[in-house]
């Protein structure tokens, strides 16, 4: 698996120890759901990076604290793939750094904590899951939780 990893902004310290465990995040998320020949991008932006996009592909002129742009349609459509390794690309996940740091205030566990979240989540949206009912949302979170469980990653 390849996962791509780049820091777009300045306000939050993003360390090379924290990119190693988004992805061992995303690995782990993709093998739980038999994806082993895949490539993501987490892109780490800034509250005003994430509202534009956030605006521009679904309307919503706010911040938020995870984009998922999947390549895959679930639907039916095939996934796109490489030539020349068959490496299938997964899509791109884009986290709010500022947003994550507030967030793992809020909820009372380290930043870490909320940045592997916020990345379990945007890979399990790659992989077709939504939270949009409440049976989509109870699994979603579900699968979340066990893959961070997995990892050692639990709420404090």
């Amino acid at each position: 698996m390849e996962v791509y990893i780049d820091d777009r902004q300045k306000d939050v310290d993003i360390t090379d120890e924290l990119k190693e465990l988004l992805v061992k995040v995303a690995e782990s998320a993709a093998k739980s759901e038999g994806f082993e020949d895949v490539e993501v991008s987490i892109s780490i932006v800034d509250d005003q990076e994430i509202r534009r996009l956030n605006r521009d592909y679904r309307s919503v002129d706010r911040p938020t604290d995870v984009l998922s742009f999947p390549m895959m349609d679930f639907e039916g459509d095939d996934a796109i793939i490489q030539e020349a390794t068959d490496v299938v690309m997964l899509g791109d996940i884009v986290i709010s750094a500022a947003r994550a740091k507030s967030q793992a205030t809020d909820y009372g566990h380290s930043f870490e904590r909320e940045m592997a979240f916020l990345t379990v989540h945007g890979m399990l949206h790659l992989m077709g899951y939504d939270h949009e009912r409440p049976e989509d949302a109870r699994v979603m979170r579900e699968k979340e939780e066990k893959i961070l469980t997995e990892l050692g990653i639990e709420r404090k």
